[in-house]
């Protein structure tokens, strides 16, 4: 069952899991932001993306081409390129740890084995 607010124009849409699971998320994603630099200036790719996921549970995210589907993810795995890209705010905590915040190390021993993305055009 998945919870959803209609968007207001501009804004973009909360999509939360609910589950009586009593456990917590096992991904827990809080305000994320991401933005672009252009030679026309600052795009706000991902503006305040909030959502949870708890164990066993799948999660699809879907939207216009170009709505930040694909950015939002890869802000979360730390795939952006920066330049140009820059994750500005929020929290990413996996399993209570913050991916945005861990080492390179670190984040290589999670992607893959444990947190992977499914690309449009494999």
């Amino acid at each position: 069952m998945v919870n959803s607010t209609n968007p207001v124009h501009g804004e973009r849409r909360c999509i939360t899991p609910t589950t009586d699971n009593s456990t917590g998320p096992i991904l827990d994603v809080r305000g994320l932001e991401t933005h672009f630099k252009t030679n026309e200036g600052i795009v706000h790719a991902v503006n305040g993306v909030s959502f949870h996921l708890k164990e066993g549970e799948t999660l699809g995210i879907v939207g216009e081409s170009g709505c930040g589907k694909s950015v939002t993810v890869m802000s979360i795995l730390r795939l952006i390129p920066s330049p140009p890209g820059t994750v500005v705010s929020g929290q990413a905590l996996y399993l209570g740890r913050d991916l945005l915040k861990m080492g390179d190390t670190e984040i290589r021993r999670i992607l893959g084995g444990q947190i992977s993305m499914v690309f449009q055009d494999p």
